[in-house]
């Protein structure tokens, strides 16, 4: 494989800063009136009454980027 200038900037672009972008949209989205991720927390820790699977389904979703991000992180600090 051929090497370019521009296949070795590309590679240099930390993994935590796209995790950080999923984090910030996917993993909050929809935004209002409180990002979907919190609500289902907010539910999840007053006990989780009326949790359907698609609810936890859902909270794994929007909570991926979130433990991604903290992957990232511990890995580039360690």
């Amino acid at each position: 494989m051929i090497r370019t200038k521009h296949s070795e900037e590309r590679k240099s672009t930390p993994r935590w800063m796209l995790a950080l972008l999923l984090s910030c949209t996917i993993g909050l989205a929809p935004f209002f009136p409180e990002p979907h991720l919190w609500g289902k927390l907010k539910w999840l820790l007053g006990g989780g009454e009326g949790m359907q699977a698609m609810d936890v389904f859902d909270l794994i979703m929007h909570g991926a980027p979130w433990v991604w991000l903290l992957y990232e992180l511990v890995r580039k600090f360690k």
